[in-house]
């Protein structure tokens, strides 16, 4: 979505926070991302003070979750079902839907598998592995 700049990805989601309190017109892209953020209010707090936002650091040692990360997940998973890559993917998330008929905790679910396919190609310093991220997400059901 922005690279590797991290202060500017952080700072978008500030902006579109910004806009939907201030009523303000948003992007298609901003349009998904507000709704997103609609489902995590336990980030608006934090999307207030964008240089807060873009200053502190989340420690997984210290048990911690990246707000901006999570997030950025629903946004990959929901890419990945508009177009269908990895191929398939369309499918099985329609197939799960009828054992977890909420679309956002289906995203959490999926989000698990989507972390652990791209922690395996950092550690391993590979390409994502599209099929056992597939494999994984079957295995859901």
């Amino acid at each position: 979505m922005f690279g590797q700049d991290r202060d500017q990805m952080r700072r978008f989601y500030c902006d579109v926070w910004r806009k939907i309190n201030a009523q303000q017109a948003l992007e298609p892209l901003e349009q998904q991302l507000a709704t997103v953020i609609g489902q995590h209010p336990e980030y608006h707090a934090l999307l207030e003070d964008a240089e807060l936002a873009c200053s502190k650091d989340y420690l997984p040692e210290a048990g911690e979750t990246n707000p901006f990360l999570h997030m950025g997940l629903h946004m990959a998973i929901q890419e990945q079902r508009a177009t269908d890559r990895p191929a398939g993917i369309k499918n099985l998330y329609r197939q799960l839907l009828h054992t977890c008929p909420d679309p956002h905790e289906l995203e959490h679910r999926i989000m698990e598998c989507l972390s652990e396919m791209i922690w395996r190609a950092q550690r391993y310093n590979t390409i994502p592995d599209e099929q056992a991220y597939l494999k994984c997400i079957q295995a859901l059901q």
